[in-house]
């Protein structure tokens, strides 16, 4: 069974890509440095709530 992801969360990792987007797309500056590093936040927050999904790709190697 699926579960539902409120919308006000689903929001919240819309509004975290949104963010990145918006911040790759400055010129170099304090200001887009500050931009990535609220994007990089609300990215946090939407993992935290468990709303992003894992990178694609192959997974890291083990040190053991």
């Amino acid at each position: 069974m699926k579960q539902e992801i409120p919308a006000d969360d689903r929001s919240l990792n819309a509004s975290a890509l949104d963010a990145l987007q918006e911040a790759r797309e400055m010129p170099p500056g304090a200001e887009r440095s500050d931009a990535l590093k609220r994007a990089g936040l609300l990215r946090r927050v939407a993992d935290d709530r468990g709303l992003t999904a894992p990178k694609r790709g192959r997974p890291r190697k083990s040190s053991g």
